[in-house]
């Protein structure tokens, strides 16, 4: 028996419908927010992800799963989507032929290579969005309220936006130079991962997770501290949209995201739940000021988020936001006989076009069996056809709930389903099920 390669999961039955309903909601939120989807692949050349994830990130550094091609090129599976709906917007041409923004969204799976927990795999799903061309703190806002709304959408009710701004080439710069100035006396003591962060990207020791190191991370000069007018401005009015929309938020001075191509404003959804538990950030993103470029594109700058779907889902199952998600089967139809095969699979499909899911039993089973499998099908309503009903074209319909039953002229079946599940009798081709 071959078993589950370490850090990944399948997705089945019920819990398949939970994703889909997930990403099919964050999509059309997205598109409501005028974006357009985006579909790239799996793989890609290695060096797109190392320039622009930056070879200092831990994505590059360790999680990243890296082999080479019979042509002797080195490929990666993608750990995140960025990077490749950017390559494909400058591979396209997308950037030239479209009106700016371009607004893109995108999801499937990614590949990291760290340790398993509940809701973190090695092969996980992103959803995420990204809003190019515009340079402007209002994009930056409106990007982060697509987010906001999308996880309020899903139910998450008590969100904590936290932001915070890595300015620009002037501020990092200084805040840099101050930041090794402060880590000097220190970092011999830190841990290895600070040490090399300290050699490649010194702005990444802030996002360190060991306890002893935070201690000192504590103390360590505040980015606010070494703003430029320009970044001052641009922060500001991003506060200013979201206070005016009604987006709580608080700053947060240590973030800094995992991502060296992050510039400008980064943001993360924390959320806590029902029981007081606080599971930390269930999507973030930021600003992007030099990534297009990079990968051979215009001078331009974006801004995006990503969402985990494995962490929201297996967060939403927790607190039972995800409990009358899904959609029962509307009918269920049982055929007395082997002879009524036929007309029981014909009235299925008929059913089916014109919008209601049906499922049939085309096994011979007894009436009792067959009640259990519609009872196992979460079915609303069987329909029971016999010889006689064949004969006077007619079905018996029953209320699997209530356990009301009649007999229907089968010209009536569409009309009297349209009635029962709260449709109009008028309901032509065009509306309500029939769509």
């Amino acid at each position: 028996m071959y078993t589950l390669v370490k850090g990944t999961h399948d997705i089945i039955l019920k819990e398949a419908s939970k994703y889909s309903y997930v990403e099919g909601l964050l999509q059309k939120i997205a598109e409501s927010f005028g974006y357009k989807e985006f579909r790239t692949p799996i793989i890609e050349n290695t060096e797109l992800f190392a320039r622009s994830s930056g070879e200092s990130s831990d994505i590059v550094r360790k999680e990243m799963y890296t082999f080479m091609d019979k042509g002797d090129r080195s490929i990666s599976l993608r750990p995140e989507g960025t990077a490749g709906v950017i390559r494909c917007m400058v591979n396209e041409k997308v950037f030239i032929n479209q009106d700016y923004p371009v607004k893109a969204f995108y999801c499937g799976p990614n590949f990291r290579y760290e340790r398993p927990q509940k809701g973190r795999f090695r092969q996980f799903n992103q959803f995420g969005v990204e809003c190019c061309g515009v340079t402007s703190p209002y994009r930056d806002a409106e990007t982060i309220i697509l987010g906001y709304d999308s996880l309020m959408f899903l139910g998450f009710k008590n969100l904590t936006l936290k932001i915070n701004s890595l300015g620009d080439d002037e501020t990092r710069t200084n805040y840099c130079n101050a930041l090794r100035e402060y880590f000097k006396k220190y970092v011999d003591n830190m841990c290895d991962d600070c040490k090399e962060r300290y050699k490649t990207n010194v702005l990444r020791i802030l996002d360190c997770k060991v306890d002893e190191d935070r201690k000192i991370i504590e103390n360590a000069p505040k980015i606010q501290d070494f703003y430029s007018d320009a970044t001052k401005d641009s922060f500001n009015k991003i506060q200013e949209f979201l206070k005016l929309q009604n987006i709580p938020f608080e700053i947060d001075d240590t973030l800094v995201r995992g991502l060296d191509y992050y510039s400008g404003v980064v943001f993360e959804y924390h959320y806590t739940t029902k029981s007081g538990l606080n599971v930390g950030a269930i999507g973030a993103g930021g600003h992007y000021g030099k990534l297009i470029p990079e990968l051979g594109g215009p001078n331009i700058e974006g801004v995006g988020f990503a969402i985990g779907i494995e962490r929201v889902v297996s967060v939403l199952e927790d607190d039972n936001l995800l409990d009358n998600h899904d959609d029962p089967l509307d009918t269920y139809i049982m055929p007395i006989g082997e002879n009524n095969f036929s007309k029981a699979l014909e009235i299925a499909n008929y059913l089916r076009v014109n919008g209601y899911s049906s499922d049939v039993c085309l096994e011979n089973k007894g009436v009792g069996q067959m009640f259990k499998k519609a009872e196992r099908r979460d079915a609303l309503y069987a329909l029971i056809l016999g010889d006689d009903e064949v004969k006077n074209n007619t079905i018996n319909l029953k209320n699997l709930t209530s356990q009301e039953q009649k007999n229907i002229k089968l010209d009536d079946l569409l009309k009297t389903l349209d009635h029962l599940f709260g449709e109009d009798d008028d309901c032509d081709d065009d509306c309500c099920k029939h769509e």
